[in-house]
């Protein structure tokens, strides 16, 4: 099944869109079958408004009178949803319903569902049903609208939204019609593409490097959407979650069917390739980020919003909690557009932007400057890692950084240390410095703290082993873990299932640095670029990134060192590795935008850093198209042994970013 959309701007609520479905088969046997599309129509709860189906039989593209909907709410005003057959539509139907609360939809139509009375078995859909409320009462009207569409394979159907504030509408947005307005935005998006990313001027890169760099880009652009709705938080404030203030957000997502929701770290690297397409576009997503954060500076680092949402997470994810952090890659965002578009964001009406964002940039670097501090000065550590007794987990997990599973000290204290929080609080540190000068506020509180957190001896003292010549987390910490089955307990039924396994110390903890965990984590500095271009320990991470015992591989670099204990291992009985291996995109990005910089400046590994970063660029993004062209699909992650894609598909958020290096924009 093949779609499209195209969009015509007009009237005072935003204008008029459509969309065709081309439903198609290779398969000869297919060819001739029916096929059911159901396309939902729905109020949310508390709505101002109301919709209506539009009762009359589906014919051609010519009809006046196609089935579809109705209706009006406060925020678009008039509007009409109409579907179009184009051919072979063979049977429409609807369900025109009350539903309370939108996470019931699908129940809701799985149980009116009926089957024809034919050896075809199309399925169909009873009209409007009626809702009868506890006091006998009907409820009048309908908030939920499904409409059924069958056809034999192939077919074609056009739906046409139409604004009725669009008073000087010069023809429906369908047929012939709706193919020239596609042809005009095809163009128009690859004129653009071409103008904007001059991609042959960066490598010697195919035709089918060009496309598939257009592929993922507008891939990217088609995660954007708008949300409504509020987050379920807990504090120390309150004893039970309670919900959050209800807000739109208008963001990309990591993978439409599979994350189709907002994600604090994530974001900040969509934003990257972004505000390089259009930076308008990604000074709004900002704000209205900006705009869900609380009096005391946090921000809630998933956006789970409303109840439809909140019923496809897992119950132990739905819950924000007020003192959780996420990487903040916003700084890094504002760092990227200020050091590749500073011109553009001199236009005054930019510059004003920035100016309403910065108070909230600094709310957001005081509430993590102080929330994640650690016991010594200038150290940090992440909140959120607990370890309950027994354990179902080697590590205990460290969800707030992003790194999920990554191997941390085993035994979580408040005396432990982070490097890769220090890191991304001294590179906001820098941002924050970096917008105050161009909006003409001081930096100097600012770059006093990146100079002081980025310094040489500091991370030194805090965060490097001379044990494994590398930084790394320090804290209470063993490696003598392993996972055993408890016995079954003497009152358990006859046929109940063993208990899961539980973690087992074999030696005691001590406090150390965490040398059985090289990997993301321990390139952070140099990620960041906080280590000074003639740093020894640049050199010796340098050394170690082409090791293939270590991070290098043929596909990218490894997650973590496959001499580490932890490679590839199970955290839990059941949780397969996730940060413990596999190749991810995000991370990948900066080491290569990181070996760009330190190849371009003057210093004693400026040709060593080039010539990994040409190898490392190459082998990236040759394995992404690659692993695209065989499965169809960009991949969360990537199998270090065989490059294959891994984890959810299509997942087109951050690894989206090997268009950025293709067209080496860092």
């Amino acid at each position: 099944m093949a779609t499209s959309f195209v969009k015509q701007p007009g009237g005072r609520n935003g204008g008029d869109w459509s969309g065709r479905v081309i439903v198609t088969s290779e398969d000869e046997k297919l060819k001739g079958a029916y096929v059911s599309l159901l396309f939902y129509s729905a109020l949310e709860d508390k709505t101002n408004g109301w919709i209506s189906p539009i009762n009359d039989k589906l014919v051609g593209k010519e009809s006046q009178f196609p089935a579809g909907v109705v209706g009006w709410t406060e925020q678009l005003g008039d509007f009409s949803l109409r579907y179009f057959s184009r051919n072979k539509i063979t049977h429409h139907s609807f369900l025109a319903t009350k539903v309370i609360g939108l996470e019931n939809l699908k129940d809701s139509v799985m149980s009116h569902l009926r089957m024809r009375n034919s050896a075809d078995q199309i399925l169909f859909l009873p009209g409007i049903i009626q809702v009868r409320n506890e006091d006998g009462t009907i409820e009048k009207g309908s908030n939920f609208i499904v409409t059924e569409i069958t056809g034999k394979i192939p077919f074609e159907l056009d739906i046409v939204y139409e604004s009725g504030s669009y008073t000087n509408r010069p023809k429906t947005l369908m047929g012939d019609i709706y193919d020239d307005e596609l042809k005009k935005k095809r163009i128009a998006f690859h004129d653009k593409f071409d103008s904007t990313f001059h991609l042959k001027d960066h490598g010697n890169w195919s035709d089918d490097h060009v496309k598939f760099a257009k592929t993922v880009l507008s891939n990217l652009l088609g995660s954007v959407g708008y949300f409504y709705g509020s987050s379920l938080v807990i504090s120390e404030y309150t004893k039970n979650p309670v919900p959050y203030w209800k807000a739109p957000l208008f963001t990309a997502v990591p993978s439409r069917s599979f994350f189709p929701r907002g994600f604090l770290w994530d974001e900040g690297f969509h934003g990257l390739l972004i505000s390089a397409w259009d930076l308008d576009l990604e000074l709004d997503i900002m704000c209205h980020w900006f705009s869900l954060m609380n009096v005391m500076g946090w921000i809630p680092r998933e956006q789970i919003l409303g109840s439809e949402a909140r019923a496809k997470v897992p119950d132990e994810f739905v819950v924000q909690n007020g003192a959780i952090a996420n990487p903040p890659t916003f700084y890094l965002t504002i760092q990227y557009i200020l050091n590749n578009f500073r011109n553009e964001m001199m236009a005054p009406e930019r510059v004003a932007v920035l100016e309403r964002l910065y108070p909230r940039l600094q709310a957001w670097f005081n509430w993590l400057n102080t929330s994640q501090a650690g016991e010594l000065p200038g150290s940090y550590r992440w909140r959120g890692r607990v370890l309950p007794d027994p354990t179902p987990e080697i590590n205990p997990k460290t969800l707030a950084s992003g790194l999920d599973d990554y191997p941390r000290a085993s035994h979580p204290t408040t005396a432990e240390r982070h490097i890769d929080l220090l890191c991304w609080i001294a590179m906001g540190a820098a941002a924050l410095a970096e917008t105050a000068e161009l909006i003409s506020a001081n930096p100097d509180k600012y770059r006093n703290t990146y100079e002081w957190l980025s310094n040489d001896e500091h991370l030194t003292s805090l965060h490097w082993s001379d044990t494994v010549g590398a930084f790394t987390d320090y804290g209470l910490h063993t490696d003598s873990l392993t996972l055993k089955r408890p016995p079954q307990k003497r009152n358990a039924p006859p046929h109940a299932a063993p208990p899961d396994k539980v973690r087992v110390v074999l030696e005691a903890p001590h406090f150390r640095s965490v040398d059985s965990a090289f990997g993301y984590v321990s390139l952070f500095p140099f990620l960041l670029q906080l280590l000074d271009s003639d740093s020894q320990h640049l050199g010796t991470l340098l050394s170690k990134l082409e090791r293939k015992d270590l991070l290098w591989t043929n596909y990218g670099l490894r997650s973590l060192a496959k001499t580490s204990p932890y490679y590839m291992k199970y955290n839990t009985e059941h949780d397969p590795p996730y940060w413990r291996g596999q190749i991810w995109m995000n991370i990948n990005y900066l080491a290569v935008r990181a070996l760009h910089h330190y190849g371009s400046t003057p210093g004693p590994y400026a040709e060593k850093a080039k010539s990994i970063y040409e190898r490392l660029r190459k082998n990236l993004v040759n394995n992404v198209m690659k692993q695209y062209q065989r499965t169809g699909y960009i991949w969360e992650q990537y199998n270090d042994q065989t490059g294959e894609g891994m984890g959810s598909k299509p997942f087109t958020g951050w690894s989206t970013l090997v268009v950025l290096m293709m067209v080496e924009l860092y």
